[in-house]
């Protein structure tokens, strides 16, 4: 299903997605995801998120790993995601966040890919990695419009309510805060306080169970009828007169603000 997202103004209402593409290269899940990806419920396009394989846990066929990452970009917004510490631990346990970002960053386009977007993994987020992702030219989804519930109490996050220009020092970072999982999505669809610009995401392993694939998709639909669809591509191109925030107040946790 292919459509055609029109980008908004700021203040205009907009529905978009994300897919947090984490295992790329398990069959079964990325058939999952890419078929969900190439007949998006509710036409809004998927934006793929994908976490580059980690050589040092394992992950070297980089051929397949390609091959995957053109067809998720042909299919729609193209971006990076990011497990700080292995493939099945998002967020860091050590070293330098920011030098991670880079170094995949690099990676990726060395290989001719051209990332529009970037997502810490498990949120996270501190002000060297919000200046790597703007030297990298990313508009960063990483921002929550609210906590997430699992994080432990102290831990590093930012928050954002709105698309906005980040001032993070040195230079200034674009970005699209995510707004809802799948779950708070139906709840939030079937209650009063929708917001007005909604950004859904969900994992591609979400997708090979029936159940949770089958709701993720309810949601969309639901979410189609509520709001103008959109993209991630979109709604970036409109982020040059976003309000410009100060990284101190957005920065949340213990670290997060440098």
């Amino acid at each position: 299903m292919r459509c055609v997202a029109m980008p908004p103004t700021e203040t205009e209402r907009y529905a978009v997605v994300s897919c947090h593409v984490e295992r790329p290269l398990d069959g079964r899940v990325w058939a999952a995801f890419a078929s969900f990806q190439e007949r998006p419920p509710g036409g809004i396009r998927v934006a793929a998120l994908m976490r580059p394989p980690d050589a040092a846990a394992g992950e070297h066929d980089e051929a397949t790993w390609l091959e995957r990452a053109w067809t998720a970009a042909a299919q729609g917004p193209f971006g990076h995601h990011t497990h700080f510490t292995s493939p099945t631990h998002a967020r860091p346990t050590g070293g330098e966040p920011a030098e991670r970002v880079a170094g995949e960053g690099a990676w990726l386009r060395e290989r001719g890919l051209s990332p529009t977007l970037f997502c810490g993994g498990g949120w996270y987020t501190d002000s060297s990695v919000a200046e790597a992702c703007a030297t990298l030219g990313y508009v960063d989804v990483t921002p929550r419009a609210s906590r997430p519930s699992y994080l432990p109490e102290g831990a590093a996050w930012a928050e954002l309510d709105r698309p906005a220009r980040i001032d993070v020092g040195p230079t200034t970072l674009a970005a699209v805060p995510t707004t809802h999982g799948a779950g708070e999505l139906l709840r939030a669809l079937v209650r009063p306080g929708l917001p007005e610009q909604v950004h859904a995401y969900f994992h591609d392993t979400d997708l090979v169970d029936a159940r949770r694939r089958q709701l993720i998709a309810l949601a969309l639909r639901l979410l189609a009828r509520r709001r103008p669809r959109s993209d991630l591509d979109a709604v970036a191109s409109t982020l040059s007169s976003a309000p410009l925030v100060h990284w101190r107040d957005i920065a949340r946790g213990e670290g997060s603000s440098g």
